[in-house]
Formats: structure tokens, C-alpha cells, sequence
């Protein structure tokens, strides 16, 4: 692994050895500024002697330094790391010691962070399908804030978790996000309205939540909602009710091929609108969920290449299968949606387009077929390849053992030189 060309530290990883087609404009790769030192992201200094692929590396670091940027850039917000992006207990101890809160989408992520040190009041239960059981369970525990965005899953919350906060979620249409959200959730402002008319009634407290889409690189992206959100609250007082809480949901992305402004930017035009949209009378709770921002470019996937293929079935087309696909990480590839920063151990100029699959007996275990990534023509079966920005849904999303391939284990480092074993 010493033969990459990429600098060895995890600092570095988004700014050299990764051609300029692939990264687009290094200005909007965060990762780049302003970072200490690190240590090799070789395997054999980061986690031991021979460490077999595919695996994930974090810098607890990074971690850190993006924890700090968010809040700098909305200091008027309260963070909640969404769990789901990375549910690794390094990574929520970090956040937590930063003073995060939590956002969590099921008991076992509220188990996690309560037995972790976790304040109840800390985590909300922001996913807005879940048992009834669950919701008594969570109340049980502590965990007083939650998110619905239907008359049913309302009635669930009035029942279970009596006198708690409410967050209704309202739709948004998505566009500019990667990963859009908008078919699975979210209410019309209308339909907002009456559940927290009814939450009231209920004898909840109530405030609103929305998400933009995962990965949004339009930074416009919140204006529109919140605006919406301004007028359903104004709407509300003249019924008599105080809402509590804006939640601004995640959506903040992290450095992959399609470049992204800064987080600057994002916090100055999102402060712009809460301003214009609510004046100096914002609410009295504005919450952000990020999942991606926070721990994205904080990882790199080790795999190495499994086969190279030249079929007569797809002329002029050559194949690489990669240890690691849909189904053991890289799920996020689906449909082609995140499209990684990708650099190889090969040092070769010359480069050529190439397919990128997975290693399972799945036909769909296709990461990239219609955007070819330009992979160097030297390439061969056993050579390391690096997958950066990959600390999000990628080790959590990895299937327990389809195929037999054992799920992808993470190592942990720092920038200031400690290591910690795999999970």
C-alpha cells in the first residue's frame, strides 16, 4: 500500500493523486484547509500488520474540526448528529464530548447513545414511522422530542408519549439533492397545520421539521421551506398556539465528485432566510440533524481489485470488480446518486474509462456503468484502490452476509497519532 500516490494521511486525501476531472474544482473540497498533520492512512500504521480489504478509516479528527464548522457557521442552531450516518460508538463519544445532540431513528440507536453517556434530553426520535411500543419505550427512557407527519403516527405519540414535543414534518420537493427525500415523507403545510392543531389539543408541544434531501448542493435549498414554515407558524399563533421548534433537518454535503460550496455558504444563506422569513422573532429552538456533514470526509474504503474484464458481450468496455459493492458499503451508488472520489495504488498517467462493479453473484451489483471513471490503463487484479469521503452510510449500510462476504469492518485514528482497533 506504500505505492499510492496519494498522500498518506487522511488530510490529504482531497487534494492530491486524484485527477482533476474526477474532483472537479479542489476549492470545494473542504477537507483540504486548515488541517494538523496526520498520520498514514496505511493500514499496517492505522490498524495493524495486514489488515484485509475492504475496510473503512476514520479520523475522529475530522470529525471534530467538522462538528466545529457546522456550529460556527449556524451559531444559532442546536446540532443533532443523525445516528444513522454512522452509528460507530467512536464517533458518537467524539460528538458527544463537542456537546452534540442526537438525532435517532430507532431504540437501538437511543440504547446506543443512552449507554454511551448520553443525556436523554439530548436525542430527539426524529424518524417518523415507528411502533407504538417503541414510542412507550423511548418516553420510558427519557426521550421527549419526536417527529410525525401524519394523523396516525400523531395519535401514536398523543397515547404514548403524553406531554412530549412534536416536530410535524412538512414535504419538500427535493431538487438539488443527490439523495432526494421527498417521496417518503413529509406532509402539505395544510396538513401540518391540522396535526398541530390536534397535537395542542393533545396536550403536546409543537414546532416543525423538514428535510431538504441528502447531499444538497443547492444551498438555496432551505429558503423555500422556511419561508413555508413562517407563514404555518404565523398561521398557528393566530390560533392561539406557540410553536417551539424549527427543525432544519440535514442535507449538508460532503466532498464528492460533484463539487458543493463551502459550509460558510450554506450557514450565511440559511441564517439570511430564517431572517427574512421570521425576523428577529425566530424561534425559540433551531435545530439542524446532519449526518453526512458531520463524518463523510472524515473515512476512506480500502478495497483492492478482484478481477479485470474485457468482455466480448460489452466490446471496448473494461470491467473492474472491486471487493467492495452495493451490498458490503457502497450502497449509496445505487442509481448512481453519490459518485466518489476515487484514487488507485496504479501509477500511470495514461487512463481510460472503465466500469466499476461489486463482487457479488447480484447483477445489480453495478457501482457505475453509465458515468465512466477514469482509471488508469495499468490497473491490475490486486491493486489497492481508495474510496474517500466514505465515513457516511456505507459501514452501516453494509448486509450482514450476503454472499458470505463478512460485513466491512472500520478502523478509528487521529490526526495527533492515536489508533484504535476495528469494529
Amino acid at each position: 500500500m506504500n505505492s499510492y500516490r496519494t498522500a498518506t494521511s487522511v488530510r490529504d486525501t482531497c487534494q492530491e493523486s486524484v485527477p482533476a476531472q474526477m474532483l472537479g474544482d479542489p476549492s470545494n473540497c473542504e477537507s483540504q484547509h486548515q488541517l494538523p498533520a496526520g498520520p498514514s492512512t496505511n493500514a499496517k500504521d492505522a490498524a495493524g500488520p495486514e489488515i484485509p480489504t475492504p475496510f473503512l478509516l476514520i479520523d475522529l479528527d475530522v470529525v471534530d474540526r467538522q462538528y466545529r464548522r457546522l456550529a460556527a457557521a449556524l451559531p444559532q442552531a442546536t446540532i443533532h448528529y443523525a445516528v444513522k450516518a454512522n452509528p460507530s460508538a467512536e464517533i458518537v463519544r467524539t460528538l458527544s464530548s463537542l456537546g452534540s445532540n442526537f438525532d435517532v431513528a430507532s431504540p437501538g440507536e437511543i440504547d446506543l447513545c443512552l449507554e454511551l453517556g448520553v443525556d436523554p434530553w439530548r436525542i430527539s426520535y426524529g424518524n417518523t414511522v415507528k411502533k407504538e411500543r417503541d414510542i412507550a419505550y423511548a418516553a420510558a427512557r427519557g426521550i421527549a422530542v419526536y417527529a410525525v407527519d401524519c394523523e396516525s403516527e400523531l395519535d401514536k405519540i398523543i397515547r404514548a408519549a403524553p406531554g412530549s414535543t412534536v416536530h410535524v414534518r412538512t414535504a419538500t420537493c427535493g431538487t438539488g439533492a443527490d439523495w432526494p427525500l421527498s417521496r417518503k415523507f413529509g406532509c402539505s403545510t395544510d396538513e401540518a397545520f391540522r396535526l398541530m392543531v390536534r397535537a395542542d389539543h393533545g396536550g403536546l408541544r409543537v414546532g416543525a421539521s423538514f428535510h431538504v434531501g441528502s447531499q444538497q448542493r443547492n444551498h438555496h435549498a432551505w429558503d423555500r421551506p422556511i419561508a413555508e414554515v413562517a407563514e404555518l407558524f404565523g398561521r398557528l399563533a393566530a390560533s392561539g398556539i406557540t410553536p417551539v421548534a424549527i427543525n432544519l433537518g440535514g442535507g449538508f454535503p460532503g466532498s464528492y465528485l460533484d463539487p458543493s460550496a463551502g459550509i460558510g455558504v450554506y450557514g450565511a444563506q440559511i441564517s439570511a432566510a430564517l431572517f427574512e422569513s421570521f425576523g428577529a422573532t425566530s424561534p425559540p429552538i433551531v435545530a439542524v440533524e446532519p449526518g453526512r456533514y458531520l463524518v463523510a470526509d472524515a473515512g476512506v474504503i480500502e478495497c483492492e481489485v478482484v478481477l479485470i474484464s474485457e468482455r466480448d458481450c460489452s466490446p471496448g468496455r473494461r470491467w473492474v470488480y472491486l471487493h467492495a459493492g452495493l451490498f458490503n458499503g457502497l450502497t449509496e451508488a445505487l442509481g448512481e446518486a453519490i459518485k466518489y472520489r476515487i484514487s488507485c495504488s496504479a501509477d500511470d498517467s495514461d487512463r481510460g474509462p472503465v466500469v466499476l462493479a461489486g463482487p457479488t453473484c447480484d447483477s445489480a451489483d453495478v457501482l457505475y456503468e453509465k458515468f465512466e471513471y477514469p482509471l488508469p490503463v495499468s490497473l491490475r487484479i490486486g491493486d489497492r484502490v481508495r474510496i474517500h469521503s466514505a465515513a457516511a452510510y456505507t459501514a452501516s449500510y453494509s448486509s450482514v452476509g450476503f454472499n458470505g462476504f463478512e460485513p466491512m469492518k472500520t478502523y478509528f485514528t487521529r490526526s495527533t497519532g492515536q489508533a484504535f482497533d476495528g469494529r
